[in-house]
């Protein structure tokens, strides 16, 4: 089953596609959908959606992923990274899959072991989970990939494979 992967960011979206059976994963797809700072919000917020809809075109995942709302320091940050959820669950509900939503430390603990570990040891266990040659440069598509990752262990998903 193939499962679509999402780090929501306003700048910088990461998204990782992979086929798994719940205990093997291969990559798919990994990438990040990249938006201009100097750019209006709400056509940051266009890009990003139409990015998504094009990764979720092309590769048809049956399932999808993202992390939950965490707690923010900044606000402003906060509010943005939630409006940018909002569309990444808006092209998911278009295209009618599934959605898990996992705690940052679900991620860590489903993908490291260790809900407080580092994003280099999650690119660490992704590469090794994925049986990759080489790291993912991007760290936040590598977050995608992470989130993927922990759908496809989570014991829910392996009863509805």
């Amino acid at each position: 089953m193939l499962v679509l992967g999402i780090d929501c960011g306003a700048q910088r979206t990461g998204y990782g596609v992979i086929e798994s059976d719940g205990g093997c994963h291969k990559l798919i797809v990994a990438g990040v959908i990249t938006t201009q700072v100097r750019d209006p919000f709400e056509r940051r917020l266009h890009e990003i959606a139409c990015g998504l809809r094009a990764v979720i075109r092309q590769h048809a995942p049956a399932a999808a992923a993202v992390e939950q709302v965490f707690y923010a320091a900044n606000v402003r940050t906060a509010l943005k990274l939630a409006h940018v959820r909002g569309v990444a669950l808006l092209a998911i509900a278009e295209a009618g899959l599934p959605l898990g939503e996992y705690s940052p430390l679900e991620v860590k603990t489903s993908v490291v072991g260790y809900g407080q570990a580092g994003k280099e040891q999650v690119q660490v266990m992704v590469r090794s989970l994925l049986g990759l040659d080489t790291m993912i440069d991007s760290k936040d598509a590598c977050d995608a990939l992470a989130v993927a990752i922990c759908h496809a262990t989570h014991a829910g998903f392996r009863n509805h494979a």
